[in-house]
């Protein structure tokens, strides 16, 4: 089994992006390799913006097995990032 993936859509233009980032660096350092984060700029990545039908930034994307499990639009807060991953790992 895979571990899950944390996809951050962000662009550096977003204000709420940049309010996303500290949040999923501290559950990064709550989490630690468990969860594997990857941060997507959608003007650098439009092939994966489209992939996933991105309209807005932020977006976070989780993922487990190669399959889409939650998406969340908009800034989310660490506990709930947390209480949707933690089942997930392991």
């Amino acid at each position: 089994m895979t571990k899950p993936v944390l996809y951050d859509f962000f662009a550096t233009w977003c204000g709420p992006c940049q309010m996303q980032t500290p949040i999923i660096e501290e559950l990064a350092k709550k989490l630690g390799d468990a969860v594997e984060i990857q941060k997507v700029d959608v003007d650098e990545h439009m092939d994966l913006a489209e992939k996933y039908g991105i309209r807005v930034v932020p977006t976070l994307i989780i993922e487990k097995d190669g399959k889409v499990v939650q998406t969340m639009e908009g800034v989310t807060d660490a506990a709930t990032l947390e209480k949707l991953l933690r089942p997930l790992v392991g």
